[in-house]
């Protein structure tokens, strides 16, 4: 633990900036960055991480945009969509997060530090967008872009096998309209604490099942869309 509670933990920020591969010409940016609003408010600093995080969002989303199109050259536009979406989501993001130790450097109120802030996936996903803000300021655009795209195109290839699944509620609704059947019904359930929830859908249609889990609900109904895609006949051919 830090000394100074109006600090981070000096070996938590190292392990951050090597989780980055950045040493901060101006390590007060990469402080900005981990400080949450509820310790702003409990410290009544000038300055939260949101203005950072909200340029970190947009250097992310300029970088991974870029990649997507010159790596991934035989993608439609579309997919191109889909891939980005797949690794620029809270989820997505927070995962990194823990990954480069975001968490134990974080500055957070008490009360959100005791809720278990240091696990929660927006505030591990924004405060990983803040520190990408904070390097952009720190050594620029070049440097940002190389640093967002070594954490970011493993990601990219790790996803891109999985982006069909993005389609599959769309699929399945389609095939069963040209089957006659009604429209696709879902049930889910979650079972899990807040931070690590498991969700669990259930899709009928025309008399057909499928089932899926994840860590989202959108994601365990395209699993179940998925699985009832598998079980339901080919449409007819006119």
């Amino acid at each position: 633990m830090s000394m100074d509670a109006s600090l981070p933990d000096p070996e938590a920020l190292a392990r951050l900036s090597a989780g980055f591969d950045h040493t901060f010409d101006d390590p007060a940016l990469l402080v900005r960055a981990l400080q949450h609003r509820s310790w702003q408010a409990e410290h009544d600093a000038p300055e939260s991480n949101e203005r950072l995080e909200f340029l970190g969002d947009a250097v992310l989303g300029w970088v991974v945009a870029d990649i997507a199109y010159n790596t991934f050259t035989d993608l439609p536009e579309g997919r191109l969509t889909d891939l980005r979406k797949s690794v620029v989501n809270a989820s997505a993001l927070a995962a990194l997060a823990q990954t480069v130790d975001v968490g134990p450097a974080l500055l957070l109120g008490r009360g959100e530090d005791a809720a278990g802030g240091r696990t929660k996936t927006s505030i591990l996903s924004d405060a990983f967008e803040a520190v990408i803000g904070a390097i952009y300021l720190d050594a620029g655009p070049q440097v940002a872009y190389e640093k967002v795209k070594r954490l970011m195109l493993p990601a990219m290839h790790e996803a891109l096998p999985n982006i069909d699944r993005l389609d599959a509620k769309t699929v399945l609704q389609e095939r069963a309209a040209r089957l006659g059947f009604g429209a696709p019904r879902y049930s889910v359930d979650s079972d899990g604490p807040d931070h690590a929830k498991t969700f669990t859908a259930v899709v009928s249609v025309g008399g057909f099942e499928g089932a899926g889990t994840g860590p989202s609900k959108k994601t365990a109904e395209q699993m179940a869309a998925e699985e009832a895609l598998s079980r339901l006949p080919e449409p007819p051919t006119d």
